[in-house]
């Protein structure tokens, strides 16, 4: 899926739409008033004051109607410079241009006018109304003025806009997929997860929800046992003076939650990074022991705003697949190298693809001699080309303690994901006094990195619903096989025992031998996306048989039962991806 910010011609685009959307509800609309209207990844939006009027699904194809209407007239549309003064003359009726007019500096403010419609703009546009023709309304919703609680409530109109309407088409009909997709959705239909008013943000994992968790965390431990990696885990509760150590207390306060503890007051862990600075620091280190790779699945809590909270994908508690990675200087590289190639990997298993992103020094507030941070975003660098791989620099947007390389996996919808990290830590290290003993005796401070692969099991688990759009690979699904019995009396005792020598052997299988239509019971398999149904009948039975029949699958094939344990064995041994 194209992002659109990220395109210039389809930025512009997608602006002028935007005007052209705000131009057809001022027609509609007479009193509207109008905030910003930004490009997003997904297209635009735009925040309006409609005084008492609400706008309704089905005012959106009227609004649309006004659009088409306008473009078809075909006007220029034309930049106007002004003063500050001229600006407020122009405005001076609207108190949220107003607004924006003071924050803009004398010679740099203009506007956008095309026919009867004139915005605040920084612009760039297209030259006329008829390029805007290929264009769709998606949504509406509320938002604050600003973003602020305790301002009005906008209406805010989300819309898209393409050169061609093939193009806007294609585009409405992976929205379409996506949404058919949707985690919160499958993961209802599925019985996978479930969220409660009980506890905002906190997902409850249901049974078969925890399989599919399960195993991915089994796959994470197997892989990184692989690696080299020591597993620990930390207390989810620790006492302020931690945290004012690590600087969370002063960086982080407000989304940290708290509690009084005898006349203490403790902190939940937002991040799991002190806890492994403590263990490291439990015991001497040399610098023959170094790299030390210390992993932790570890639970974090984190106040996010509750609307921005989104299924599995904004939650308030997550587990993190944190490492921490203590090494010497000297060792950075090589080390960066062996991860690139880790995170390559696991990512490949699922079928993913990604792109780097190298973050480098912000302009200010930040710690650590310039020296360093050049030493240290250069074997970020040479460590991605070693390991074959291009990656875009992000200039400034590094931590303030060190840089860090961003892995952006792509779906299979094409949608875009942040989720595996590698960060450089100067800070940390230097805040807990860490340090090893050299090779001459002396104590040296370590470098540390922090990495992610999945980011967030929970946000991972979302994003593979949607990738995989229910229909998990063998070794990740919740049900690997349902065994259907063509005619309950005839044919029970068979599947039965086949149903039951599968759970024997270690495979996750279900037997369906209720009293319904075979097409049903196949129907419903076929709806809870399990990736095999073995269908049992007379020749099944007299043959010690089964006819297997895929997700997804018209065709069916029967093999000797002894067969079908072994191809079973070997695509989950192997991870086989399903189609998707």
């Amino acid at each position: 899926m194209i992002d659109i910010k990220e395109n210039e011609k389809l930025n512009v685009l997608n602006h002028s739409c935007a005007h052209l959307m705000a131009q057809a509800v001022k027609h509609l609309y007479p009193q509207a008033k109008f905030w910003v209207g930004p490009v997003i990844s997904e297209g635009f939006y735009y925040d309006i004051d409609l005084g008492d009027d609400v706008i309704r699904d089905e005012d959106l194809p009227k609004i649309e109607k006004e659009m088409k209407k306008i473009a078809k007239d075909g006007k220029r549309i034309v930049c106007e410079h002004h003063t500050k003064a001229e600006a407020k003359e122009m405005f001076k009726d609207d108190e949220y241009k107003l607004d924006l007019i003071e924050g803009l500096e004398e010679g740099s403010i203009t506007c956008y006018r095309q026919g009867d419609f004139v915005d605040l703009c920084r612009g760039p546009h297209v030259e006329s109304v008829k390029l805007l023709k290929n264009f769709k309304l998606l949504k509406h919703s509320g938002a604050y003025w600003k973003g602020d609680k305790n301002n009005k409530m906008l209406q805010r109109i989300y819309g898209v806009c393409f050169e061609t309407a093939e193009d806007l088409q294609k585009h409405l009909d992976l929205l379409e997929e996506a949404k058919q997709r949707d985690h919160k959705k499958l993961g209802k239909e599925l019985e996978l997860f479930m969220m409660s008013e009980y506890a905002p943000g906190a997902p409850f994992f249901l049974p078969n929800g925890m399989i599919l968790r399960n195993e991915l965390e089994k796959f994470w431990y197997d892989e990184h046992t692989k690696e080299g990696y020591e597993f620990i885990k930390t207390p989810i509760m620790m006492s302020k003076e931690l945290w004012e150590v690590s600087g969370h207390w002063y960086n982080y306060r407000e989304n940290m939650y708290t509690s009084m503890v005898d006349d203490r007051e403790f902190a939940i862990k937002p991040m799991n990074c002190p806890g492994s600075m403590l263990v490291y620091k439990n015991s001497l280190h040399s610098y023959k022991d170094l790299p030390i790779r210390m992993g932790e699945l570890g639970q974090v809590h984190r106040h996010e705003a509750s609307g921005a909270l989104n299924g599995l994908f904004r939650v308030r508690t997550f587990t993190q697949d944190d490492a921490h990675i203590f090494m010497r200087m000297d060792q950075i590289e090589s080390e960066v190298i062996s991860l690139i190639r880790f995170i390559d990997r696991v990512y490949a298993i699922f079928g993913l693809t990604y792109d780097i992103e190298l973050s480098t020094r912000p302009e200010e507030k930040y710690i650590g001699e310039l020296e360093v941070w050049e030493r240290s975003e250069a074997a970020l660098a040479k460590a991605c080309e070693a390991a074959g791989k291009t990656y875009k620099i992000n200039p400034g947007d590094g931590a303030f303690y060190g840089p860090k390389l961003d892995f952006h996996i792509k779906d299979s919808l094409g949608r875009v994901w942040q989720c595996g990290t590698i960060q450089l830590d100067m800070n940390l290290p230097e805040r807990f006094d860490l340090t090893y003993v050299d090779e001459h005796g002396a104590k040296v401070r370590p470098v540390m990195l922090h990495r992610v692969i999945f980011g967030s099991v929970e946000r991972f688990i979302g994003i593979l619903i949607e990738h995989f759009g229910g229909k998990f690979p063998m070794w990740l699904a919740p049900v690997q096989v349902e065994v259907i019995p063509v005619h309950h009396e005839h044919h029970y005792e068979y599947a039965k025992m086949i149903n039951d020598e599968l759970n024997k052997l270690g495979f996750r299988s279900k037997l369906d031998a209720r009293n319904e239509k075979l097409g049903y019971r196949i129907r419903e398999a076929q709806m809870k996306k399990i990736p095999i149904e073995l269908v049992v009948g007379d020749g099944e039975k007299e043959n010690h048989t089964v006819t297997i029949r895929r997700q997804g699958h018209k065709e069916s094939k029967t093999v000797s039962f002894d067969e079908f344990v072994k191809m079973l064995q070997k695509e989950i041994e192997d991870k086989v991806r399903c189609d998707i």
